[in-house]
């Protein structure tokens, strides 16, 4: 797992409990998931299809720091799976985990097309 972005939570990203509202952190989380995806394919013309069960593991709060992690999961012949972690910058506690994205590789058209990636490029 590779940590590439951090977030500061500020009072706009809090939920009615004073903690990280969920919705926020999933918008962080699919953007994250699709450039990670764009650099692993080195190219454009993705689209979230899938996610699985959405583990909400522990809460962030004010003035916390959280860093967005991925690693590849799987490569289709039009689709590749990551998994996700959100965690703490400085205890490293997990806040949310998501086995599964599926990102596919769409054409000028809007239809499944290979991407023609076997491994995960290094980053």
């Amino acid at each position: 797992m590779r940590f590439f972005s951090r977030k500061l939570i500020k009072p706009t990203d809090l939920n009615a409990h004073g903690t990280l509202f969920g919705g926020s952190v999933l918008a962080w989380i699919d953007e994250e998931a699709a450039i990670y995806v764009i650099c692993q394919l080195g190219k454009g013309n993705i689209v979230t299809k899938f996610m699985s069960e959405i583990n909400f593991v522990s809460s962030a709060k004010l003035g916390d720091i959280i860093e967005i992690g991925m690693e590849t999961v799987d490569f289709g012949r039009t689709s590749i799976t990551v998994r996700c972690e959100v965690r703490q910058k400085f205890t490293h506690n997990t806040i949310i985990s998501i086995d599964k994205i599926v990102f596919v590789h769409m054409d000028k058209n809007g239809k499944p097309a290979p991407h023609n990636v076997t491994e995960p490029a290094n980053e």
